[in-house]
């Protein structure tokens, strides 16, 4: 499986010596965020990461090759080339075959950092479970149930329905804990209704936890849901409406598959004035460092 892997110098060198590594996704850069705050947001993140001296892997196929590490002339492809895909895990074997590339979402970062011998995996949000649609599943939510990782987010993306993922969560057997809260985050509201199974507040419980967990060889992820910082979440009154009128629009267009987020994502940006944007920025810089300072701490484990 290795010859369709390529890992940078930083990666290569830190998988060989045991270092510190932390998994970045590339759909945020590619997808998720306009240009130039996708470029920018990529580069920042990266710096944090290499502040807590933990070397970042951010994850991207690029012309055939999973690419486990990205040069700056990387990013600067990724976000220039116009015909740049949005891969889960079922779109590897097709974008590899033709030469393709891509931004990887949760589940296939998740699939890539596994292969690769990554323990630790930080994002934005998850997939989950749509509304009005609960035969359309994230394949997030599969590749969580299947890939023994540590997997920082601020919870479920807020367009989702939270409690039938919540309850997806269950039924998988994916342990799902709030860092310092009780409340499942929902993506640009730091705290919602629905209640957590387990609270964790130090980083030393989180090690231990994950520890355990690998120790026993349970197979699925441990989701740790890092609430978006209160300075700069956005009230739940607020943004329901936004986001429900961005739904609307899109079954009025009778938008399908990997159109609807980031369509709906896009709408919330101009309906809120860039105040989305500016929160999903400080919610990844916040689950960034969170993740760099656990990479760092089991690094040794």
């Amino acid at each position: 499986m290795q010859q369709f892997f390529e890992y940078s110098p930083e990666v290569e060198d830190a998988l060989k010596h045991k270092k510190p590594i932390l998994a970045l996704e590339s759909t945020v850069i590619t997808h998720g965020l306009p240009y130039p705050h996708n470029l920018e947001t990529a580069q920042t993140l990266e710096r944090i990461v290499k502040a807590h001296a933990v070397v970042p892997a951010t994850i991207a196929i690029i012309k055939g090759k999973i690419k486990i590490g990205l040069t700056p002339s990387d990013l600067e492809y990724l976000v220039h080339e116009p015909n740049v895909f949005k891969a889960s895990t079922r779109d590897l074997p097709y974008l590899l075959s033709q030469g393709l590339s891509a931004g990887t979402t949760v589940a296939a970062t998740l699939y890539c950092a596994d292969a690769a011998g990554i323990k630790v995996f930080a994002t934005g949000g998850i997939g989950g479970v749509h509304r009005g649609s609960e035969q359309d599943v994230s394949a997030d939510l599969i590749e969580l149930a299947r890939t023994p990782m540590a997997v920082v987010s601020s919870g479920v993306k807020a367009i989702l329905d939270l409690p039938k993922t919540l309850q997806f969560l269950e039924t998988f057997g994916i342990p799902i804990v709030g860092y310092r809260t009780h409340t499942l985050p929902a993506f640009y509201t730091a705290e919602t209704n629905y209640k957590l199974p387990a609270r964790i507040d130090t980083l030393p419980e989180l090690v231990k936890l994950l520890k355990v967990h690998w120790q026993l060889g349970m197979t699925s992820s441990i989701l740790i849901a890092n609430p978006i910082p209160k300075e700069d979440e956005i009230p739940v009154e607020y943004i329901e409406p936004v986001i429900n009128e961005a739904l609307r629009q899109a079954a009025e267009k009778d938008l399908q598959g990997k159109e609807i987020t980031p369509f709906i994502l896009n709408e919330v940006m101009h309906a809120t004035e860039g105040k989305s944007l500016q929160a999903n920025i400080q919610l990844l810089k916040n689950n960034i460092t969170l993740g760099a300072m656990l990479a760092h701490a089991i690094a040794n484990i």
